[in-house]
């Protein structure tokens, strides 16, 4: 399995390596607690899929204006 490096970036720049870590993990961490109520409901979905979803909806692009 390939992992993914998330670029995520802050106030004062982007985040170091060892928060990209802890972020990922802790993203891993909430698919692997919700996945059963979402495999319940939806039976046909994986683990993998479940856990994009959250990641799409945790990572949002920054708006430049």
């Amino acid at each position: 399995m390939k992992g993914k490096v998330i670029q995520v970036r802050g106030s004062e720049g982007e985040m170091s390596a060892e928060e990209q870590v802890r972020t990922e993990i802790q993203s891993f961490l909430r698919a692997l607690d919700s996945y059963p109520d979402r495999f319940a409901r939806e039976p046909e979905i994986t683990f993998e899929e479940h856990r994009n979803s959250l990641v799409q909806t945790t990572v949002r692009p920054r708006r430049r204006g």
